[in-house]
C-alpha cells in the first residue's frame, strides 16, 4: 500500500473539533505556553517562538476555534490571550491519571514499610 493510499484510508478528525485535538500539535502548545504570561500580539508570538507569521496565525485560528484563546482588536493589531477555563476538559482527563499514579505510589510506600518491618523482626 502506498503512503497516499494509507493516508486516505485513515480516519481523521478535525483539529478544530475540541481542545484535545487542538493541543495535540506541539506548536500550538508552544503558543499556549507563550500566552501564559498574558495577552500578546501576533508579532510578539512570532518573535518568541521563531515561527513565521502565517504559521502562528494558522495555529491561532485553530486555538480560537476551540476557545482556548481569545482575540481582540486594538487598532490594526490583534491581541491574543489564553482562556484557561477552556482547558478544564484536559485537566479533568489528566487528573484521573494523576490519581492513579498517586495510588500506585501509596501502594509502593505500603510495600516498602512492610519490607522494613519484616527486616526489624
Amino acid at each position: 500500500m502506498s503512503i497516499t493510499e494509507y493516508i486516505g484510508s485513515v480516519a481523521r478528525s478535525s483539529t478544530t473539533s475540541d481542545a484535545f485535538n487542538a493541543v495535540a500539535e506541539v506548536r500550538r502548545r508552544e503558543i499556549l505556553d507563550a500566552l501564559i504570561a498574558g495577552e500578546k500580539a501576533v508579532g510578539a508570538i512570532v518573535s518568541d517562538l521563531s515561527m513565521s507569521q502565517p504559521q502562528v496565525s494558522k495555529h491561532l485560528r485553530v486555538l480560537s476555534a476551540v476557545g482556548l484563546v481569545r482575540c481582540r482588536a486594538e487598532g490594526r493589531r490583534r491581541l491574543y490571550s489564553l482562556q484557561p477555563a477552556r482547558l478544564r476538559p484536559l485537566y479533568d482527563w489528566l487528573a484521573k491519571y494523576g490519581q492513579a499514579r498517586n495510588e500506585q505510589l501509596d501502594r509502593m510506600g505500603d510495600y516498602i514499610r512492610e519490607l522494613q518491618q519484616g527486616e526489624r523482626r
